[in-house]
């Protein structure tokens, strides 16, 4: 089908999902984030002239204006006024009778365990990157979550990050119970929640997981999302299963996609089967102008991993991850020139994380065959379902960190065996800071700090794939640790003073060496300039960039500095620490 022209000189917006919590802020009111700007309705507008013609008929939201208002009386449910070849007040009316009063006892449930379902409260108090010392204005969200057996409630884990206080509501419950956060899983984007008042539990019975879902399955969405303050129900069937990004976690996991509409607010409820059970978690959608009712959903052996994974180790561990970079085999040639048999099939290793235990087995351009006993196709896939595939990360993604996997792969065309005990994933600019504060250091106005994903979302918006520095960039996507303490320090700007003048301008610009020796991680860095006899102070920048301060006057300088900018520490706690 051929593509619609796109107007001259607008941008076309990409499609991005989001996660789904409704957002508001202090005082309750929605966020200008959560909701989009409602554009005046002719009904709203200022009253004009009207001209010649019909009068114009009241819409739906007028007449129960003037309902409520008392204008007007309402038709009763007992009887309704059908015109039938008049209008109104002529003859030709029939009176249609209905039943005053519905059996609700015949009302069919479609999912009877909705009362498990309850709605998430929680305050937030977000890190300030650019100024690591304090933290910003406190905001709330809603959300959902449902109970499941253990006293214990799950929900998404961006529904409570940077929580402050978190409370749970029942479905025809007034109170509030005040929840204790026991486990976030930032890959995954589950949490899990408890209530110490028993009075909580009282009349509830937890939720049931089912099997995981085959295309075209019916699937009911369960939550409180933006529109209203009670329960909401939406249904549609399962679109596609596949390896999702979840944006939250920055990783990729198992899920699925439903065509119910998800909106803000779902996020953390449950998505029942026809049977009552629940299949999965409400966690994303996408948004996008040319795209509508593409919800997203957490699978149930995702959520099973992470419910284990905290029942065998006290705490979250994580999912753990393959330490490469690999390349397809498709190509005949590409198969040939690294010595595969004609029955071989496999995926070759461009590059190896040096933090990882894959290291110290693997090497480049090893052709991985088979992971757990299972082949590995020449484009990375493996069996899945019946008439289905899917990325062989899903195999590594059903193991626990410290576990052991059995990895076949091809060396100079010789078969070797490897048993590998699996870890999660080190990267060298970490995608979440899992609830702690932000490191800094300050000397002499240099405000150090460590690079992080919401580091960088902080200061250049949601949009920093597109706006951040590309050097910044190339070292987020292709750069790898090389112990699993190394940091990407920077210099994140300078607070003014006299001693530093003319290095105003410095912002985010990477620090590489401190006197000649290389700076691994920040703290460092700050062990190594609180420590220095040498005369100077000298940073060596990227760029070629150096900055020298005297030694003696810049650290003079700090407490007027730190004084001026009500900064009550020049580190933070860790590196005092």
């Amino acid at each position: 089908m051929e593509q619609s022209k796109r107007k001259r000189g607008r941008k076309p917006k990409k499609a991005v999902a989001e996660t789904m919590d409704f957002q508001m802020a202090a005082s309750g009111v929605p966020s200008p984030s959560a909701l989009d700007e409602q554009q005046e309705t002719p009904e709203s507008a200022s009253p004009k002239a009207r001209g010649r013609g019909r009068p114009k008929k009241a819409t739906r939201r007028q007449n129960l204006t003037a309902v409520e208002n008392g204008a007007v009386s309402p038709l009763r449910r007992s009887s309704q006024v059908v015109s039938i070849n008049g209008e109104n007040g002529e003859a030709g009316l029939a009176v249609v009778s209905l039943d005053p009063s519905p059996r609700w006892d015949q009302v069919v449930r479609v999912v009877p365990s909705m009362d498990a379902v309850v709605k998430v409260f929680c305050v937030h108090t977000e890190p300030n990157f650019s100024l690591p010392w304090q933290r910003k204005r406190q905001y709330s969200s809603s959300s959902s979550g449902f109970i499941i057996e253990g006293r214990r409630v799950l929900t998404n884990a961006h529904s409570v990050e940077h929580f402050t206080q978190v409370k749970l509501k029942k479905r025809g419950s007034d109170t509030k119970y005040v929840a204790t956060v026991l486990a976030i899983g930032t890959e995954c984007d589950i949490a899990m929640l408890t209530v110490e008042n028993d009075e909580f539990w009282e009349g509830v019975s937890p939720l049931q997981f089912g099997s995981l879902p085959a295309l075209q399955d019916a699937v009911t969405v369960v939550g409180y999302p933006i529109g209203g303050d009670t329960i909401s129900v939406t249904s549609g069937v399962v679109s596609r299963m596949e390896i999702l990004s979840y944006v939250h976690g920055s990783t990729e996991l198992l899920g699925f996609q439903i065509d119910a509409a998800i909106n803000s607010g779902n996020s953390g409820g449950p998505a029942f089967n026809d049977k009552g059970k629940c299949v999965g978690i409400a966690f994303q959608s996408l948004k996008h102008e040319d795209v509508e009712n593409i919800g997203y959903v957490i699978p149930t052996p995702v959520i099973m991993h992470f419910i284990n994974d905290y029942e065998k180790s006290g705490e979250y561990t994580g999912f753990p991850m393959l330490g490469i970079e690999w390349q397809k085999m498709e190509n005949p040639d590409l198969r040939k020139a690294m010595g595969m048999a004609a029955d071989q099939k496999g995926v070759r290793i461009r590059r190896i994380e040096p933090t990882s235990p894959e290291f110290q087995f693997l090497k480049p351009s090893d052709v991985i065959l088979s992971f757990d006993g299972v082949d590995i196709a020449n484009d990375g896939t493996v069996p899945f379902r019946h008439g289905e595939r899917i990325a062989f990360s899903y195999l590594v993604s059903q193991k626990y960190t410290e576990e052991k996997a059995l990895i076949k792969v091809l060396r100079n065309s010789k078969v070797h065996e490897f048993e590998i005990k699996l870890a999660s994933q080190k990267r060298f600019i970490p995608s979440h800071i899992k609830g702690k504060p932000p490191s800094y250091y300050i000397i002499a106005g240099f405000v150090f700090s460590a690079i992080s994903v919401p580091y960088l979302r902080s200061e250049y918006g949601k949009d920093y794939e597109y706006d951040a520095p590309v050097k910044l960039l190339d070292k987020l996507l292709h750069t790898m640790a090389e112990s699993p303490d190394e940091q990407l320090v920077v210099i994140s700007q300078v607070l003014v003073a006299d001693i530093n003048i003319g290095y105003e301008d410095i912002v985010n610009t990477q620090v590489l060496a401190f006197n000649g020796k290389p700076v691994k991680n920040l703290k460092t860095l700050a062990n190594m300039v609180e420590s220095c006899k040498d005369q100077f102070l000298k940073f060596d920048l990227e760029y070629q960039q150096i900055v020298v301060l005297e030694t003696k006057n810049a650290k003079a300088a700090t407490p007027d500095i730190l004084t001026t900018h009500c900064i009550p520490s020049a580190m933070s706690v860790d590196l005092a620490s």
